[in-house]
């Protein structure tokens, strides 16, 4: 006998008063469902399974959540990935490293420069070589500017989720300045292809520094009213606060980095622990919480918008003269006039290109801070010029593991500030 056949003669024994058992047969039927042989069982006390996503706005891309329900309480989560399945990694394995670029730069589209950075970096390690100075510093300028829209991105859509559909507006307005200051430079809004291995594809053109500073000195003024309209609000902090907690073990043990790991009071951030480009000398806050919860992450993104625009004013006082990229002939493309009056640079640009160039024997492994957590990029070389092997440690993926833990006990209502609270990109975690 099925647990929901004999729901009218449980309703009749729990009106009496009687203590509903369960004979050998149920005992067994019901430990596949999951209850203890024995236990009381309450028959109005059913869970429900419910599909959220993979098509739900708030899930930020092709997530599927597997929600078990106690009424409007989440018993359990299971998160469900796959649906996107890019397979960029084995896409890596069969372009050449200087093709490499393009691929990898649409795995988190709302950072690609971190993508390309990490990508560049770990084939700079196998190659021997470093980028110059003013090369080196150019990456820092871009990364930052791309973290600043980043994090506007999750202003924007963390509001709307919410309810504060006007923040959509507003950071969405912010963010667009910072895409139009990334276009002036490197030609394109989104998956630039500019930090490349050697250098960046391009020096900064004229007038960047005057248009940097102007959009520096346009946030700060439009932070101050997210604070207003946000983060002094009394509905938006019962929204938040105390809502998805996340302890430190647990984040530490589940291997969690980025906005998700200081939250919980760790003080984590490989800009400053294992310094790459030149941040060990520039000055910045790392921004930590103490609680682990949904205000805390939020709270930490809006800061590390502050704290980012004072790196970018860094880099523009500090910027180096001195080439773009590397010259060195086995990496770096011709210039292009030299291409019109040289049958050498034409026979060079065109094996680069074609050919790609050789990478020595070996596996590199170098990880960078993007907005999410730490990025890392693993390359074993066979000394082709192709990746024998290529895997990214995408931080959204390992993130995405915090979600049962956040969601245990919390409302079904909580669920998309959760997730949001997460911001998580699929394009990194079906790679």
């Amino acid at each position: 006998m099925s647990i929901t056949e004999r729901a009218p003669a449980a309703e009749r024994l729990r009106n009496s008063g009687a203590v509903l058992r369960l004979s050998q047969t149920e005992a067994e039927e019901a430990e596949r469902s999951g209850l203890v042989p024995g236990e009381t069982r309450d028959p109005d006390d059913e869970k429900m399974i419910m599909n959220m996503g993979p098509q739900h706005p708030s899930t930020h891309g092709v997530l599927r959540l597997v929600l078990e329900l106690a009424g409007e309480t989440v018993v359990r989560s299971k998160p469900v990935i796959g649906y996107l399945h890019t397979g960029m990694e084995k896409t890596g394995e069969e372009l050449t490293y200087l093709q490499g670029c393009t691929n990898v730069t649409r795995m988190d589209y709302a950072s690609p420069l971190f993508n390309e950075l990490a990508f560049s970096l770990s084939t700079e390690a196998l190659l021997g070589i470093e980028a110059p100075p003013r090369a080196v510093w150019i990456r820092m300028l871009m990364c930052e500017l791309n973290r600043i829209a980043s994090n506007l991105l999750f202003m924007a859509t963390n509001g709307m989720d919410l309810g504060a559909v006007s923040m959509m507006l507003y950071g969405w307005r912010e963010r667009e300045e910072v895409l139009r200051l990334l276009e002036k430079i490197t030609g394109l809004r989104m998956n630039h292809n500019y930090i490349r291995p050697g250098g960046v594809a391009a020096d900064l053109p004229d007038g960047w520094a005057e248009e940097t500073i102007r959009v520096m000195d346009l946030i700060p003024p439009r932070l101050e009213e997210y604070d207003v309209l946000m983060t002094g609000q009394p509905i938006w902090r019962d929204r938040l606060q105390g809502v998805g907690v996340i302890t430190a073990d647990e984040a530490v043990a589940l291997g969690v980095t980025g906005p998700i790991l200081r939250s919980t009071g760790v003080e984590w951030d490989l800009r400053r622990d294992m310094p790459y480009l030149a941040y060990e000398d520039v000055e910045f806050d790392v921004i930590v919480g103490s609680f682990g919860d949904c205000f805390d992450r939020y709270a930490i993104r809006l800061n590390e918008i502050r704290e980012s625009i004072r790196i970018v004013r860094q880099c523009v006082e500090m910027m180096p003269d001195g080439d773009y990229r590397l010259q060195n002939k086995k990496v770096t493309p011709p210039p292009r006039l030299r291409i019109d009056e040289s049958m050498e640079a034409l026979i060079h640009h065109f094996k680069i290109f074609t050919e790609g160039f050789k990478v020595p024997e070996g596996e590199a492994y170098v990880a960078v801070e993007s907005p999410r957590g730490e990025l890392g990029c693993f390359i074993v070389s066979d000394g082709s010029s192709k990746p024998y092997r290529m895997h990214i440690r995408g931080p959204s993926f390992i993130n995405l593991q915090t979600l049962p833990h956040m969601m245990a006990g919390s409302l079904i209502a909580d669920t998309v500030a959760i997730i949001s609270s997460v911001d998580p990109i699929m394009g990194e975690v079906d790679r």
